[in-house]
């Protein structure tokens, strides 16, 4: 494992150097080792700083231990018997639906949002999940995506939905006590195997901390709990749940990845422990000297790990109003989308990771960058690395910068925002009939700060903190809100994201090659400005603790106004809908640039207006 850094202007060297001189990592292992030893209340917050930087406390007293992302490493060293331990799990779950049905396990739907759902994405998009049952991620409220799924199960499957439904395994996996979401879609399938008369019982699994919303229902249920832990403890959270909670691993031992070389690559060498703190110094002085957006370019093979890491970052570094770390992904780099070097407003550095026998990531753009002048590192990986080593290299990276940052990187206070609004929002539409007869929403549909576009595109900036523009189109409209704050630096990046499902369904993915444009033309080419193009709400349980937490970003959310249904599960988008709103709402509240746009629905049509929407606002942008 190998770091290379070029043209870093600033004090990193001396801040690794700090490090060494502090031996982090002999005093992060002996405090860990005090924790499991001898309990929570054995720590004193007031005496150890890595307390504050790692654990939970409440009212001075620590309440959670969040090292695990380590320490199960540690313990995997001296627990050869673990692979064994998962295989013989899955067995057992393989068995009691062949013995409950007389089939076999085909298919699994793996119910969870954010960290609990983030990595079974990129172990898809890596190829890792190729053998085996099919894995189906929802990670989402919209019965859109849920109806996408089970229409391809049954096409793949081609048997009638009673007999899909008997050779499918659903994982229900929340790291959090309060996360609501994997509730809804469990209660959804459950009643989908009640519909056909099917006892579900040993179709469905669930892995969270006990006591939590999930576990509350699927007890309830008889469904059978799995400690997300193999050391039976609770001190993960969820962007650390990969590579090595059984959340991480089942997926993969279901789909028969070698496990034993899958946990023998986290146990990193202390040298390479060394080169991931100096990146993270390396990271943190480029954030501190106002280069805070971090392009990273990964090998073609591992390009789905990109919002893996994209999401470690942010939602564990991402609270600090005066200091963030943008990990800017879903991008070609281009010299013409960035501003020179020496420009004051220049606020990009460059992270290459190379891997020895993979395609490379983009060397030669990368190394174009670092000749121009802007400052990059570029990580190099031994031939035959497992994914598994990079996740855990960069979870040392996280730690690091939260050390120099003197933040904790394991709480997430900005996603619990938006979930607490969520639930307000849902508990009166529960009891006034609907989301669209809550106060919000009627407010935000009468609100004179709106445009319509064609018909068929409706802007909406009642939420937007600033003041309202010049009357126009709604393009012009939105390019002025745009250009004011960008122009100003007021914000430094924007976001694209769409409330519905981009993976399964058609019209999704026609949409996000609308968003795709939009970000390419408006943002990058335009304005020379970062955007991330995502699905919600899955990103709020993500990225979006900085997009709240730190700032400096403006948000597009957008859904459409024909919702998706799935009768025969009972399933609304009344909770999906409560997200969206609740998106504005908690971004409103934290004094963040905020606008909304509708679709009439997700048709050709509704799809052509949006794409000469952004277009047309491309033109207005003045800056």
């Amino acid at each position: 494992m190998h770091l290379a850094i070029y043209n870093d202007q600033t004090q990193s060297e001396r801040l690794f150097e700090q490090f060494e001189k502090d031996k982090i990592l002999a005093k992060l292992q002996a405090l860990d080792s005090r924790a499991r030893r001898k309990g929570l209340d054995a720590l004193d917050p007031s005496r150890n700083p890595l307390i504050g930087i790692g654990m939970e406390v409440v009212d001075g007293k620590v309440v959670k231990n969040g090292y695990g992302v380590f320490h199960l490493a540690w313990q995997a060293e001296r627990r050869p018997d673990w692979p064994a331990v998962v295989f013989r799990e899955l067995e057992e779950v393989r068995g009691g639906i062949r013995d409950a049905h007389g089939v076999p396990l085909q298919f699994v739907i793996w119910a969870g949002m954010g960290g609990s759902a983030e990595d079974k994405a990129m172990y898809h998009a890596a190829g890792l999940l190729k053998r085996g049952p099919r894995v189906y991620v929802l990670d989402s409220t919209d019965p859109a995506k849920l109806k996408g799924i089970l229409e391809d199960i049954a096409r793949r499957s081609r048997q009638p939905m009673a007999s899909a439904l008997r050779r499918t395994l659903v994982v229900g996996m929340a790291m959090g006590m309060t996360s609501y979401e994997p509730v809804v879609n469990l209660e959804k399938l459950a009643a989908l195997y009640d519909r056909h008369h099917i006892d579900s019982r040993s179709n469905f699994v669930y892995m969270t901390p006990r006591g939590s919303l999930l576990d509350q229902f699927a007890s309830k249920r008889g469904y059978r709990k799995i400690e997300l832990q193999l050391d039976d403890g609770n001190t993960t959270v969820g962007p650390h749940s990969g590579p090595l909670t059984r959340g991480s691993l089942y997926p993969l031992g279901l789909c028969g990845v070698d496990l034993s070389q899958w946990i023998a690559a986290t146990a990193l060498e202390p040298e390479h422990i060394d080169v991931a703190l100096r990146l993270a110094s390396f990271l943190h002085a480029q954030g501190v000297a106002g280069r805070d957006k971090v392009r990273l370019a990964l090998p073609k093979e591992w390009a789905g790990a990109a919002l893996w890491t994209k999401q470690d970052f942010e939602e564990s570094l991402g609270k600090s109003d005066e200091l963030g770390v943008k990990i800017v992904i879903g991008e070609k780099i281009r010299m013409t989308n960035y501003r020179p070097p020496r420009d004051p407003a220049q606020d990009c550095c460059f992270l290459a990771v190379q891997v020895k026998g993979l395609n490379g990531a983009e060397p030669d753009r990368v190394s174009l960058a670092r000749r121009a002048g802007y400052a990059a590192a570029v990580l190099t990986l031994a031939r035959g690395s497992q994914l598994s080593r990079y996740m855990q290299f960069m979870h040392y990276v996280v730690f690091g910068m939260a050390c120099l940052r003197k933040m904790n990187f394991v709480t997430q206070p900005s996603a619990e925002l938006y979930k607490t609004i969520t639930n307000k929002l849902h508990a009166e539409a529960v009891r006034s009939g609907g989301i669209e007869s809550t106060k919000e929403w009627k407010s935000g549909a009468s609100s004179a700060r709106r445009a319509d576009w064609r018909g068929r595109v409706t802007l909406r900036y009642d939420r937007h903190p600033g003041n309202p523009p010049p009357k126009g189109t709604a393009p012009q409209i939105y390019a002025a809100l745009l250009s004011s704050r960008a122009c100003s630096r007021a914000v430094e990046y924007g976001e694209l994201t769409f409330f519905g499902d981009t993976r399964y369904s058609a019209r999704g993915k026609a949409l996000r090659k609308v968003l795709d444009r939009a970000a390419e033309k408006l943002f990058r080419a335009r304005l020379k400005m970062p955007v991330d193009v995502s699905e919600g709400p899955a990103m709020n349980h993500s990225y979006h603790e900085m997009i709240i937490g730190h700032g400096r970003c403006f948000s597009t959310v957008l859904i459409s106004g024909k919702p998706e249904a799935l009768p025969e599960a009972g399933y609304t988008a009344d909770y999906h809908r409560a997200q969206f709103l609740a998106t504005q709402m908690a971004l409103a509240e934290r004094g963040r640039d905020v606008v909304s746009i509708t679709l009439k629905d997700l048709e050709e049509a509704s799809l052509a207006a949006l794409d000469e929407f952004f277009r047309q606002a491309a033109r207005y942008i003045e800056c």
